[in-house]
This record gives C-alpha cells, sequence and structure tokens, in this order.
C-alpha cells in the first residue's frame, strides 16, 4: 500500500511507561517493528520529539529563553535520534542520523537528495533537530520532511489507536474515528498534530495516519494495507 513513509514518535514513547529518559527496551521494540517493515520493502525515514529528555516551550514558562529553550529541544532530538539509530542498526538494518543544522561528526547535515538516496538503499533515515529553527514543533518538522521527501503518507506513532472525539484516557465515552478530512478535524477541534504541521499536510495533500506504534506488529499491517488507526486525509 505504501512505497514510502515518514514516521513520527514522541520523546515521550522512547521513555517507557514514565515518558522520562531512554528505556533501552523500547528502543529495541520499535527497532524491530521499523526493521521488519523495512524488511518488507517499506522506504522509511523517521522524525521524533524531544519531549523525554527536554521540551522548550513548558521550558519557556519556568524562566528559559523560548528561542534558546528550542534550541535545547532540538538538541534532544538528536540524542534521541542517535539512540534509535544504533537500536535500529542492531535489528540488522543500516540507519543514519541527518540534522537540520552541521554537526558533524555527531551526525550528516540534512540534504534531501542523500536522505532519499539513503533509504532508497534500503537504509533508515532519521532526521533529526526539528526544522532548525525555534518555533516550530516536530510535528511540524515531521510534516515538511514527509513532504520534501515525497512520502505517500506521514504516519503519527502514539500510545492510541486513533483520534477520537475526545481524549479516551480520560473519557471512557470518547469515540474512535476510522478516517476523517482535515477540514472535519479542523472543525471538531481534535488534537492530531499542532496546527503549523496540519496546514502543511491538508495543502499538500499528505495523508496523516495517527496508530498505536506500541501494539506489536501495527507497523507492519498498517503498511500492507490492513485498517489500523485513523486515517486523516483532504
Amino acid at each position: 500500500m505504501y512505497r514510502r513513509v515518514l514516521l513520527k514518535l514522541s520523546g515521550e514513547s522512547l521513555g517507557g511507561p514514565s515518558g522520562k529518559g531512554i528505556s533501552e527496551d523500547m528502543l529495541a521494540a520499535y527497532a524491530r517493528e521499523i526493521a521488519t517493515a523495512v524488511r518488507a520493502g517499506l522506504q522509511v525515514s523517521i522524525v521524533i520529539g524531544g519531549g523525554n529528555i527536554f521540551r522548550g516551550l513548558s521550558g519557556a514558562g519556568k524562566g528559559f529563553d523560548r528561542v534558546n529553550g528550542d534550541k535545547m529541544g532540538m538538541l534532544a532530538t538528536v540524542i534521541n535520534s542517535l539512540g534509535l539509530a544504533m537500536a535500529i542498526r542492531s535489528a540488522g538494518v543500516e540507519a543514519e542520523v541527518f540534522t537540520a543544522t552541521p554537526m558533524m561528526p555527531v551526525a550528516r547535515y540534512y540534504m534531501r537528495d542523500d536522505a532519499v538516496a539513503f533509504m532508497e538503499k534500503g537504509g533508515v533515515s532519521l532526521i533529526a533537530g526539528g526544522t532548525g529553527n525555534p518555533f516550530f514543533t516536530t510535528d511540524s518538522g515531521a510534516a515538511l520532511r514527509a513532504l520534501e521527501i515525497g512520502a505517500d503518507a506521514l504516519l503519527k506513532g502514539t500510545r492510541v489507536d486513533g483520534v477520537y472525539t475526545a481524549d479516551p484516557e480520560k473519557n471512557p465515552a470518547a469515540v474512535k474515528y476510522d478516517e476523517l478530512t482535515f477540514d472535519k478535524a479542523l472543525e471538531d477541534h481534535l488534537k492530531v498534530m499542532d496546527q503549523t504541521a496540519f496546514a502543511l499536510c491538508r495543502e499538500g495533500n499528505m495523508p496523516v495516519i495517527v496508530f498505536d506504534m506500541n501494539a506489536e506488529g501495527n507497523l507492519t499491517r498498517l503498511i500492507k494495507g490492513e485498517k489500523v488507526g485513523t486515517l486523516v486525509h483532504v
């Protein structure tokens, strides 16, 4: 069903139940899922958040300068990407970290053609550092990179199995959407992703699939065309 995707993961997901730090078990579990999908023929790029280490916006509310706080958050995404890249290599698939700002020898500077060429050779391109600019979230970075690399879809891996009418962890009466349009999501104020990322995906006709990345085998089922999560489309 899909040839190339961008997988968006939250930093908190790497922290395990606490959402803090980096869990080796979560790295290994995600790496197995990703490696299986790549072996099935999928080209994968990944954008990871940094909230398990530092979140610039929350830091700004505690006296941090927003610009420098966002820079710290961007560096946190590089740390997470390096960790997941190592885990993917341990699972038997090549992985390379690209960064939005020059960071040699820690990682390669992101250039679209290099990241795409690496995926076409069977490797996983992890694109870190957000957009390289403050005031943009990693959701926005993921939407931008998905459009740049010509992804067939942006897959947003979460701990919830889709988009609901309300937060299912707080409201047990919340109803899950199997699919919905970007306009419907906006109309109902559904928090699929931040508004900048949402606008980029809608204008670029980039479908977004929100799914539970923690359910074993979900990623492979999704790329084979099974109904997994919620599809958001134009």
